[in-house]
């Protein structure tokens, strides 16, 4: 029974019954609850909006419900077929639509999938929208269309290709110091749309020598999606082995991005913000944001440039909204998420990789070499169960007097910044657990504060 419904969409596991797992029903009902929404936010206007999907087996079927779905509603469909979520992102923008739906489950395991729903500006709903979502598919407040009002479908499955114009136009990528310095890159594509997207990005960057792990998109993800250190084994021989220059990892949607370096070691999925944030400060000083979860390695980056470092709540939509608040020229997320607003508001794999060949061919470096130029900071990632009855929230603001002398944040959970490190704590809004982060310069010092909470909490 898994059918999680969010502000951002609705995510659950495939089959079932409706209202437990992610069915067909579920599928109608939540996708007529947006064309609704879609409607109600443009009176009197004919909306289109863009749809594209992962590779994963569901989604042709869960593609087929969603474009019947808004026809039905009389809303007019772009369907991209097989595209990354960037991608989609970048379509909405370009090809001004009024909305759009991201077909996939992320890192999730196969048998997942999900309706991640954009606004008219290629951007996740904010929490007020979602929620109106959310009450429109719980009232079934929507209508369908008349004969006469049904909506169309246009097929573009080439979208891509302008999604990666648009990265090669951008000021900071030097395709020529790429060809100069005639990498060899491994790629692992975990069977899904960065198969179809990597190697036309590479081939278009200059990079003659692709080394392509699981690039048929399938589906059927060859190993756990999650690009995490632990998952990327199979990338890290190779690389070794036929002595590659780089390796890159992209989850199922090619929103996260992890680098391996040339000797078979890993760059940290949490530098590969910092990096592409070092690169495009280098030519264009100014503002970064983070979320509170995020390594601290971007504030001193940042810090080096003279400009200032923000940290907002968890979630791509709160790094997006402090982004244009604090007009930040760079951003995002410590799982492998970078965010350039000069090409769109949205987590990007592809203009990470883009920004970071760039980087390592101007550097003239080897990828570990450009790894040791950036502070190490090590975080441990921990959650503390709850016992039934117990009040999260209760144990936060107890938290927050024991270490009230200390800096705090409370802007998303609780943050407590100490003189050699920091540990932020979140409740789950899906499980009975509170998830506990800290970031020390050694692994046994965040192990230590990370402990130390816990052990107050308890």
């Amino acid at each position: 029974m898994t059918l999680i419904k969010s502000i951002s969409g609705i995510r659950g596991t495939i089959g079932g019954k409706p209202g437990e797992n992610l069915t067909p029903i579920d599928v109608v009902r939540f996708t007529a609850a947006y064309a609704e929404w879609l409607k109600q936010r443009n009176p009197g206007k004919r909306c289109k909006v863009a749809i594209g999907r992962d590779a994963r087996i569901s989604g042709e079927m869960v593609n087929s419900l969603v474009v019947g779905t808004l026809m039905g509603c009389g809303i007019d469909v772009l369907n991209l077929g097989l595209a990354t979520t960037p991608t989609v992102e970048m379509a909405v923008i370009h090809e001004k639509t009024d909305g759009g739906i991201i077909l996939t489950a992320s890192h999730n395991p196969r048998q997942w999938n999900a309706l991640k729903l954009l606004n008219e500006k290629g951007e996740f709903l904010s929490d007020h929208e979602g929620q109106t979502v959310l009450e429109i598919a719980a009232e079934e407040k929507f209508n369908f269309a008349c004969i006469d009002d049904l909506g169309t479908a246009d097929e573009e499955y080439s979208f891509v290709d302008e999604h990666i114009g648009h990265i090669l136009r951008l000021r900071y990528i030097d395709v020529k110091a790429i060809e100069k310095a005639n990498f060899t890159v491994a790629i692992d594509c975990v069977n899904s749309v960065g198969g179809i997207a990597l190697p036309r990005l590479l081939k278009a960057l200059g990079v003659k020598n692709i080394i392509e792990l699981y690039t048929e998109p399938t589906g059927n993800f060859p190993h756990n999606p999650e690009p995490l250190p632990e998952h990327l084994t199979e990338i890290s021989k190779i690389i070794k082995k036929k002595k590659a220059d780089v390796g890159f990892v992209v989850d199922p949607d090619v929103d996260r991005l992890a680098i391996v370096n040339e000797d078979g070691s890993m760059f940290g999925e949490e530098y590969t913000l910092v990096a592409c944030a070092d690169y495009v400060l280098s030519q264009n000083p100014g503002n970064t944001v983070s979320n509170l979860s995020s390594t601290a390695a971007l504030r001193d980056i940042t810090a080096k440039y003279g400009k200032d470092y923000y940290a907002s709540a968890v979630g791509e939509v709160n790094v997006v909204t402090m982004m244009k608040e604090v007009n930040a020229v760079i951003g995002g997320e410590g799982n492998g998420g970078v965010i350039l607003p000069e090409l769109h508001y949205g987590r990007d794999a592809l203009v990470g990789i883009a920004l970071f060949l760039s980087h390592l061919a101007r550097s003239g470096k080897k990828c570990s070499e450009l790894r040791q130029l950036y502070p190490n900071y090590f975080i441990s990632k921990n959650k503390l169960e709850l016992k039934s009855g117990v009040d999260p929230n209760q144990i936060l603001e107890s938290l927050k007097i024991r270490f009230a002398s200390e800096k705090l944040n409370t802007t998303d959970g609780l943050r407590i910044d100490f003189a050699d490190g920091w540990v932020h704590m979140r409740k789950s809004n899906t499980e009975p657990i509170i998830r506990i982060y800290a970031e020390a310069k050694s692994m046994e010092r965040a192990q230590q504060l990370a402990q130390m909470i816990i052990s107050e909490a308890r």
